[in-house]
């Protein structure tokens, strides 16, 4: 009998690497060390981080800086997440680091020195404003993907707007004209164009033509529309008043702490995976899941929090994972709300004191069973907009250890529920 030939299998297509660069200068003329003054309570340089780090599109995260203050900061909040080996901080210069010295002179030094260290080409960098405090991993990876994904040269973040713009002509006479509109018609809203306003928060480029250009636009610039509420740029300290006022509003809830919760379950593909599945031609499946999520989850068991990974999944490779991190596991569950109560009644948890966590819709009946259901931040937009937190970090790449850092700590050494502490 002919065995039928095998067909030869097609190289993966490479991933592009994309490094997004913060520039956090020590100095400003406008607000004093404003890369380190707090919006609800977190450094401007460290919110940037956060969602640079949160993308599931870049690569590298690389902080510009003069002022060893900011670098320690920085390095501390990649701590925090699991992910110091994604960021980096470089030195810069003198001759850039000045009031006069250009974003993109900043931009250009720090690719150039990541390459020569490193050793490899960077495809895509990223400008990203500290000055923007409420920018979001959605601003980030919508401008990655428009230049590492969808053919553009240049990518920047843009918000609706329909002010009646106006320029002061005054100086050499009363001139003064209308910049968006004719000054004697006023069209309603509705029946004018749609302009966008640049919002500063965060561009793209191809890493090749800006070097050539030495400019953030070139080529074909993509527009990455942004939610207009969360457009505010830092530049004195009405600004910083401004966004410390609506941090409330506009940051996500607070976080749970360990006074909070009294039991941690867990979904697995996609919470403690990037909900990739590798298959082999024998059809024998693998997961890749990150080193930190084991780290948080035994640091985790040993403070005495109750675990559960439950999942619908019926693979030996949750029943494994779990094994190993010597976890409960429930999977090839179809009611997975069901079991969740089930398992509460059994270990008598009152389901309101549950930290559950997840990514999918099939997560949602528990998030309406559990009284602290958190999202991973690569989780589908429902699932997200249901959770009453969503962690900076995507599945599958340190987000369990993430959360284990929100509930004991970022060094993880909170002291077990089950030792009295000292008098």
């Amino acid at each position: 009998m002919t065995q039928p030939t095998k067909q030869p299998t097609q190289p993966l297509a490479k991933q592009p690497t994309v490094l997004a660069v913060i520039p956090a200068r020590g100095g400003s003329k406008g607000v004093p060390a404003k890369n380190l003054a707090r919006v609800g309570g977190v450094p401007l340089v460290v919110r940037a981080v956060r969602a640079c780090l949160a993308s599931s599109e870049v690569t590298d995260v690389v902080v510009t800086t003069d002022a060893p203050a900011v670098a320690e900061t920085a390095r501390a909040a990649a701590e925090a997440l699991g992910e110091t080996g994604r960021l980096h901080c470089v030195q810069r210069p003198e001759a850039i680091a000045g009031d006069t010295a250009t974003s993109e002179a900043a931009v250009l030094h720090a690719l150039d020195t990541y390459e020569a260290e490193h050793g490899k080409a960077v495809d895509v960098v990223l400008l990203v404003q500290c000055t923007s405090p409420f920018i979001a991993r959605e601003d980030i990876d919508g401008v990655a993907a428009a230049v590492a994904r969808e053919g553009a040269d240049t990518a920047v973040t843009v918000a609706p707007f329909h002010g009646f713009l106006w320029r002061d002509g005054s100086a050499v006479e009363d001139h003064n004209y209308g910049v968006n509109h004719d000054k004697k018609v006023r069209p309603r809203r509705q029946d004018r164009p749609e302009d966008l306003l640049e919002t500063g928060a965060a561009y793209a480029m191809d890493a090749a033509g800006f070097r050539t250009h030495r400019h953030r636009f070139f080529g074909h610039t993509a527009l990455v529309r942004t939610d207009p509420a969360r457009v505010l740029e830092i530049d004195d300290p009405h600004d910083l008043a401004r966004a410390r006022a609506l941090a409330p509003l506009l940051d996500p809830a607070p976080l749970p702490t360990r006074d909070d919760i009294d039991a941690v379950v867990l979904d697995f593909d996609g919470t403690q995976t990037d909900d990739r599945v590798l298959i082999d031609s024998d059809g024998r499946e693998t997961v890749a899941v990150h080193r930190g999520d084991g780290l948080g989850i035994a640091a985790l068991r040993k403070a005495g929090v109750p675990l559960l990974i439950l999942s619908t999944e019926q693979n030996p490779v949750v029943a494994a994972r779990a094994h190993k991190l010597r976890v409960p596991v429930l999977h090839g569950i179809d009611r997975k709300d069901l079991a969740l109560k089930q398992w509460c009644d059994e270990q008598s948890i009152a389901p309101e004191r549950v930290l559950y966590v997840g990514n999918d819709v099939n997560d949602l009946p528990c998030f309406a069973l559990a009284g602290w259901p958190v999202a991973v931040a690569s989780a589908h937009d429902s699932v997200r907009a249901a959770a009453r937190a969503v962690t900076t970090t995507p599945g599958g790449f340190g987000a369990i250890r993430e959360i284990a850092a929100w509930l004991l700590g970022p060094t993880l050494t909170a002291p077990s529920v089950s030792t009295p502490l000292p008098k």
